[in-house]
């Protein structure tokens, strides 16, 4: 890691296990425990010498958390310029410059630049949020538009996920448990197979609060595993064995 340029207001978060450095200003947006799940959860295809692209990637933290697991380039895709500005100075940061490319544009509009049909794997951490007559929003736009589905709706990103994807590449997104009948639906009509699901629990006598989905593309109906739970924290609110483990044991193979 070189040193870090960092501006008014900004910080240095870090994932030990994978020594990769992130730079963020928590009053537009700080990454959450939900990126580093996701990245670890998100499997390498074949030889990781394939695309992958982060879809809304905000300041790059699933994006370059997954950058270590793989050989083959990656697209960090965020429409917000400020955000997607710490996350190039993060990729050059942690000296990946030459495998992965910030790409600040709506993830509809990226054709051009990225070929369809051209990515091995395919990774978001989306709005978790509708929006309706009843939604309570916040009203600074960056955590607007990475809380709420402002600039893209569930059923619209799982399309671009599939126009990115080859045949039988994979699609991996985290989400909030209570919408998952709606992201069955949206990723099965769009041919998009769910294989795996985990759910994450903050404690293990709570509800899940995260869910873990891996789809493919042109897939078999059916197959659908359900992993073991993954619980974060112990009741005396330290992080459990399995946690710590992600955080700050070896690499992530």
């Amino acid at each position: 890691m070189i040193n870090p340029d960092l501006q008014l207001g900004e910080r240095l978060d870090g994932l030990p296990a994978q020594e990769i450095y992130i730079i963020q200003n928590p009053d537009m947006f700080s990454y959450s425990l939900d990126a580093i799940l996701l990245a670890h959860f998100a499997q390498v295809k074949g030889r990781g010498r394939g695309l992958t692209v982060d879809l809304g990637a905000g300041t790059g933290a699933v994006g370059l958390f997954y950058a270590p697991k793989t050989v083959g380039p990656v697209y960090l895709v965020e429409i917000q310029a400020q955000l997607a500005a710490m996350a190039k100075r993060s990729v050059v940061l942690n000296q990946l410059q030459k495998r992965v490319q910030v790409l600040q544009a709506d993830m509809q509009a990226i054709f051009n630049d990225i070929k369809p049909g051209s990515a091995e794997v395919v990774l978001s951490n989306p709005p978790y949020f509708p929006l309706n007559e009843t939604t309570k929003v916040n009203d600074d736009e960056h955590y607007l538009l990475a809380r709420h589905e402002v600039s893209i709706d569930l059923p619209a990103l799982v399309q671009v996920a599939n126009k990115l994807l080859k045949n039988n590449g994979k699609f991996y997104m985290v989400h909030r448990p209570e919408r998952l009948a709606e992201i069955l639906a949206a990723l099965t009509a769009r041919k998009l197979m769910p294989k795996r699901i985990q759910f994450v629990y903050g404690k293990a006598d709570r509800e899940a609060n995260m869910v873990l989905i891996e789809a493919i593309k042109s897939g078999r109906p059916g197959g659908v595993r359900i992993m073991p739970p993954l619980i974060a924290y112990q009741d005396n609110n330290e992080y459990t064995a399995a946690m710590h483990e992600i955080l700050y044991g070896p690499a992530w193979q």
